[in-house]
C-alpha cells in the first residue's frame, strides 16, 4: 500500500468516525490527488478551523477557484459548518477531509470526473 493509499485510508476512518458517514473512496481519492505534494506536509495538510485567515484561503482557492462557486456568504457558512462536524476541539482537520466534505455539500463532485 502506497503513502497516499494510507492517507486515504486515514481520511476515509476520519469521515466515518466525525461526520458518520462513509467515504466515496473514489472522491476522496481524486480530492487528495488533487492537494499534491502538501498532503505529505504535517502543516500543509491540515487546516487550523480557528484561524479566520486560513478559512478565507480555503474559500478563495478551493470553493471558488477550484470548485468554480460564486462568492457568497454560504461558502463561509459551510466552511465553519464543516469544521464544527469536525469537532472544534480536533486539532487534526485534514485538508483533504475538509475539501471533501466541502464538495460533497455543494454537490461538486464533477469537478473531479
Amino acid at each position: 500500500m502506497s503513502k497516499r493509499d494510507e492517507l486515504v485510508a486515514k481520511y476515509a476512518a476520519d469521515i466515518k468516525d466525525k461526520f458518520g458517514t462513509s467515504a466515496d473512496t473514489a472522491l476522496l481519492t481524486k480530492v487528495t490527488i488533487g492537494l499534491g505534494p502538501s498532503i505529505y506536509n504535517l502543516d500543509a495538510s491540515k487546516v487550523s478551523g480557528g484561524d479566520e485567515k486560513e478559512l478565507e484561503t480555503v474559500k478563495k482557492n478551493y470553493l471558488i477557484k477550484k470548485l468554480g462557486l460564486k462568492d457568497s456568504p454560504q461558502l463561509m457558512d459551510a466552511i465553519k459548518s464543516v469544521m464544527d462536524k469536525y469537532g472544534t476541539s480536533n486539532k487534526n482537520k485534514h485538508r483533504a477531509v475538509v475539501y471533501y466534505m466541502l464538495c460533497k455539500h455543494f454537490k461538486k463532485e464533477s469537478v473531479y470526473k
